[in-house]
C-alpha cells in the first residue's frame, strides 16, 4: 500500500513539473526574437591555438593602427589612376545593351566559353549605364565577415552617400545596430540562388520578397563567368521582372573580370579567382573619392580582442572554393597602410568618421 502510495506521488509530481515546462514555455515564446546575430565568444585563446599565420597578421595590424589613419592623396590618385587605365570599371564593368549588342559575343572570365548575345538575352541587360557621370565623395564597402558582429559600425556605414554589400547579406532582425540597412548596390553571388532559392526553378515569390530590404539598389549578377551560372542568373533577372520589384539586375561584364584579376595578379596577388569582396573594392576605388571597409577580416580571431568570432556576422559556414582571403586581405592592409582606403577593424564609436 505504501509502495503504490509513493509511486502515485512520484506521478503526480512528474506532471507538475511537465505542466509548468508547458506553461512557461507558452508564455516566454512570443517574446523570443529569431534570426538574431549569433554570440560571440569573448574570451581571448591561448597563443598557441590561434590559426596558422594568424598571428603575424595580427601583429601587422596592431602597428599599422598605432598611428591615426590620414588618406595619402598622391598614392590614391596613382593607384586609382593604374586601376581605370587597365580594367576601365566605369565604363566596362557592367553588361549594357551599349557596350553589348545583338549579334555579339559574351567571352566567360573563368571558362572557356563563348555565348551569342541574341535578342532574349539582350533584353536582360542593363538600358543604360547604372552610374552617373560623376563620383560619390565616400563610399562604404561592406563585407560580411564576423568582425561586424556587435561593432556597432551601422550609423556610421549608412553615413556614406554610397554603399555597397555582397551576396545578399541579411540587414533585420537585430542586425541594423552593427551592419546598418543602407544600399546602393548588391552583389548576388549564383551559389546563393541555387542554394536558398532552389536555382529558382518553382515558386519564386520569396526571392522577390528577400530583396526588399535593399530597395532599388543595382543588383550585380556573375552570369557568365560559369556556364551554370547563366541560367539561374537570368530567371533571377526575369523573376524580378515578372512581379515588379524594384531592385535593378545587371550583369558583370567578364572582360571587364578578366581585367581585374590581370591587375592584381601584376600587384602580386596570385588566386584562382578574386573574391567578391575586392572586385567590390576595386570598383568602389574608381567610382568613389574616399573609400571606406567594413567587415573585411578573414581570420577566427578579432584583432584587438583575441576572441573567436564565426566566419560571417550572420552564421559560422565556412568559404569554399577558390578564394585567398588572407592574401586578398594582406594587399587591402598594404593600401589602408599607403593611405590609399580605410579598413575598419574594431567596433565604431559614436560621432566617429
Amino acid at each position: 500500500m505504501r509502495g503504490q502510495l509513493l509511486k502515485s506521488l512520484f506521478s503526480l509530481v512528474i506532471t507538475v513539473l511537465c505542466l509548468t515546462t508547458v506553461i512557461w514555455y507558452t508564455l516566454n515564446s512570443n517574446n523570443v526574437e529569431p534570426h538574431r546575430p549569433p554570440p560571440q565568444k569573448k574570451t581571448p585563446p591561448k597563443p598557441s591555438v590561434l590559426c596558422k599565420g594568424c598571428r603575424k597578421v595580427i601583429d601587422k595590424v596592431r602597428e599599422h593602427y598605432s598611428q591615426p589613419w590620414k588618406k595619402h592623396d598622391y598614392n590614391y590618385h596613382k593607384f586609382r589612376l593604374k586601376l581605370s587605365a587597365q580594367c576601365q570599371g566605369f565604363d566596362k564593368a557592367i553588361i549594357t545593351r551599349t557596350n553589348t549588342p545583338v549579334g555579339s559575343k559574351i567571352a566567360y572570365d573563368a571558362e572557356r566559353r563563348t555565348l551569342n548575345v541574341t535578342p532574349q538575352i539582350f533584353r536582360t541587360f542593363a538600358k543604360e549605364h547604372p552610374f552617373p557621370n560623376k563620383t560619390w565623395e565616400t563610399c562604404a564597402v561592406v563585407g560580411n565577415g564576423g568582425i561586424l558582429s556587435d561593432s556597432g559600425c551601422g550609423k556610421m556605414i549608412d553615413s556614406a552617400p554610397f554603399v555597397i554589400r555582397c551576396n545578399l547579406p541579411p540587414l533585420v532582425n537585430g542586425y541594423e545596430e552593427h551592419v546598418g540597412v543602407k544600399t546602393g548596390l548588391v552583389t548576388a553571388n549564383p551559389t546563393i540562388l541555387i542554394r536558398k532559392f532552389g536555382s529558382l526553378a518553382g515558386r519564386r515569390r520569396s526571392f522577390v520578397e528577400s530583396l526588399q530590404i535593399y530597395g532599388n539598389s543595382l543588383m550585380l549578377l556573375p552570369a557568365f563567368s560559369y556556364g551554370f551560372s547563366t541560367p539561374v542568373c537570368m530567371r533571377a533577372a526575369y523573376t524580378i521582372e515578372d512581379l515588379q520589384s524594384p531592385i535593378r539586375p545587371a550583369y558583370f561584364n567578364p572582360e571587364y573580370l578578366r581585367s581585374l584579376a590581370l591587375f592584381w595578379r601584376s600587384q602580386g596577388l596570385r588566386e584562382k579567382r578574386l573574391s567578391s569582396g575586392i572586385m567590390m573594392v576595386s570598383l568602389a576605388l574608381e567610382l568613389c573619392d574616399d573609400v571606406h571597409l567594413y567587415g573585411f577580416w578573414p581570420f577566427n580571431f578579432h584583432p584587438h580582442g583575441l576572441h573567436t568570432l564565426t566566419n560571417h556576422y550572420y552564421d559560422d559556414v565556412k568559404a569554399k572554393g577558390f578564394h585567398a582571403m588572407p592574401a586578398e586581405f594582406d594587399m587591402l592592409l598594404q593600401l589602408h597602410s599607403q593611405g590609399v582606403l580605410r579598413l575598419h577593424l574594431g567596433d565604431c564609436q559614436p560621432g566617429e568618421k
